[in-house]
This record gives structure tokens, C-alpha cells and sequence, in this order.
């Protein structure tokens, strides 16, 4: 395999070796989408050209629980128990801004489409928006009669969906901060809620040991999942929108089929509770992470596991960059990571 890599950079093309290394990930997918004999051939290439650490971000004084890209791919923001929300140059790995006027926790925070203004949520019961260039608070959202365990924005830019300790999942009006829908099911904690690709239907995940999905313009249930045993974490779409994955305090990673409701891949590996998962822009790779100090990708198709990456800390959230090169992971050792 190196010598491979090492023939194609010293071709007139002058490919660089990241590219080159593409390159050869995308035969590996190709090959193993039309033979499907290739699992242990991808195990094979990925000690040569697997996941690798690229940088490490520091700044934060508490555990890390959230990272999330821009849609650009060129910044990160981060939150923390220390009470702030910051934002990083990927590129240099140099911390941008620190937004400070949460009272507690900050369990997630995320970029709106503009690029400008970021949401956060809080174990101090509130949603924020602030102005990325000032760091100043732009709106405080109140209303959840508990610890705000997560939000995302919706595709169109125009809503905000969180969830919530008090067992709800609730749309918000980005530019009033109203709420607007309120969806109740779950008997007990809303860990996570998303928006589908095509931002008709939500899905989340509970303390309950079920994930729920969502009609967005009702706010009606359309179906629950059943078979974790134990809380689920967190719930996400395919890109497609075909398929969830899911991943669990049981140790497991689901993947079911939308339209049937049905479980139909387990995924297993992890020898301790799985804190978060996504899906990389191709569909044909999920990453995890754990609080066995892991994160690992893994083969959709064959339900695989491709690579094991050590983090010596527990690994709290990730995300993946729109290009589908880079990942991000949050560790309770008050560290970010960016892998490549």
C-alpha cells in the first residue's frame, strides 16, 4: 500500500499525499458497494491511511460536551461545563470567540446558517443566541421546565428544535424566540432531537428507552422505536433520509429503516455507554464515541467496525465536517480533538 501511495505522488500530477489518500478511501468504497468482499481490504487500507490525529484545541476548564462544524468546514463551536461556548479556526486551531452568561452546564451549541449567530442550550433551563463577531447575547429563550439537553436548527434556517429534562421536544421561531410547537410522548428525559435532511419530520431519542419520530408540520408521533435497553443518547438521520441510527447506554448502535420502523442492523463493539453517532455525508460510514475512551467507524453495510481510535478520555459528542474529511470529538478531559 505505501508503495501504491508513494507511485501515484510521483506522478506528473504531483497529487498531494491527502489527496491521494482520498482517492484510494473512494476506490475502497466503490470496490466494496459493487464486490462486497471488501470489508477486510478496507481494514487493510485504513492502517495505512485511516483516521489520524491532527490537531488538539485547548481552552476550555471543564469537560467538553458538544463540538459542531459551520457549513463552511472552517470553524467549530464548542460547549462546556465551565458555563461557555467558543468557537475555533479549524485551520490554525486557534480559539475565535468565548461567549459567557450561561449560569450552568452547556450541553450543546451550533452555528446558524449565516454563520454569524450561534445557539446554545443549558442546564440553567435556557436557550441563547449570540452575534459570533461581538460574543454578545443576542436572545434568551425561556421555557422548558428543565435541564435543555439539546437543539439543532432546521434545515431552512427559520426554526430551533430542543430537548428537554421536562420530557419535551419544542420548535422555536429563530428570529422571536416564540415557541411555536410543543410535541409530547416520552415518559421521561428528551436527550436528543433532530431534523430530518428534509426538514419534515424530527426524531428523538429519551431516557425512556425510545426514539420517536415526528411529523414537524403536525407536531404528531408517526412512530416509536423500540429495542435499546437502556437510555438512548442520541438519534440521527441518514443523509438520505432513508434510515436512523441510533446509539444507546446498552452499548449498542441501531440502524432502522424510516418507513417500516424496523430494527435492522446492531451494531457492537463499544464496551461502555455510546454518547453520541453520525452518519458521514456519504451514508456508507457512521462514527461513534463512548465513555470507553473511543470513537470508531463502521463499515453501514456490513455493520463492521473499520478503525478504533484511542481517546484516554471519555468522548462526549462529534461531528464530522461537511466534506466528510475531518471529525471532531469533545472529551471530558476538557479537550477537543481534530482528526483526519
Amino acid at each position: 500500500m505505501d508503495m501504491i501511495i508513494n507511485e501515484m505522488a510521483a506522478t506528473k500530477l504531483q497529487l498531494p499525499k491527502k489527496c491521494v489518500k482520498v482517492i484510494i478511501k473512494n476506490w475502497a468504497r466503490i470496490f466494496n458497494d459493487k464486490l462486497g468482499w471488501i470489508d477486510d481490504f478496507v481494514k487493510i487500507i485504513m492502517k495505512y491511511i485511516g483516521v489520524q490525529l491532527l490537531k488538539i484545541l485547548q481552552g476550555h476548564v471543564g469537560p467538553v460536551k458538544s463540538v459542531r462544524f459551520s457549513s463552511d468546514g472552517h470553524k467549530i463551536v464548542s460547549s462546556s461545563n465551565d458555563r461557555t461556548v467558543r468557537i475555533w479556526d479549524v485551520e490554525s486551531g486557534k480559539l475565535i470567540q468565548t461567549f459567557n452568561g450561561h449560569t450552568d452546564w452547556v450541553n450543546a451549541a451550533e452555528f446558524l446558517l449565516d454563520g454569524n449567530t450561534i445557539i446554545s442550550c443549558s442546564d440553567d433551563i435556557t436557550i441563547r443566541l449570540w452575534d459570533m463577531i461581538s460574543g454578545k447575547e443576542l436572545i434568551k429563550i425561556q421555557g422548558h421546565g428543565n435541564v435543555v439537553r439539546d437543539l439543532h436548527i432546521s434545515p431552512d434556517g427559520k426554526y430551533i428544535v430542543s430537548s428537554s429534562d421536562d420530557g419535551t421536544i419544542r420548535l422555536w421561531d429563530v428570529d422571536s424566540g416564540q415557541e411555536i410547537k410543543r410535541m409530547v410522548d416520552h415518559s421521561m428525559s428528551v436527550l436528543n432531537s433532530q431534523f430530518s435532511v428534509d426538514g419534515q419530520k424530527i426524531v428523538s431519542s429519551s431516557a425512556d428507552e425510545t426514539i420517536d419520530l415526528w411529523d414537524v408540520k403536525s407536531g404528531e408521533r408517526l412512530k416509536q422505536l423500540k429495542g435499546h435497553s437502556d437510555y438512548v443518547t442520541r438519534a440521527k438521520f441518514s443523509p438520505d433520509d432513508k434510515y436512523i441510527v441510533s446509539c444507546s447506554w446498552d452499548k449498542t448502535i441501531r440502524i432502522w429503516d424510516i418507513l417500516t420502523g424496523k430494527e435492522i442492523k446492531i451494531l457492537e463493539g463499544h464496551i461502555f455507554f455510546v454518547n453520541d453517532i453520525k452518519y458521514f455525508p456519504d451514508g456508507q460510514t457512521i462514527v461513534s464515541c463512548s465513555d470507553d475512551k473511543t470513537i470508531r467507524l463502521w463499515n453501514v453495510k456490513s455493520g463492521h467496525e473499520i478503525q478504533k481510535l484511542n481517546v484516554y478520555s471519555t468522548v462526549s459528542g462529534i461531528d464530522i465536517s461537511p466534506d466528510g474529511n475531518t471529525i471532531a470529538s469533545a472529551s471530558q478531559d476538557c479537550l477537543i480533538r481534530i482528526w483526519e
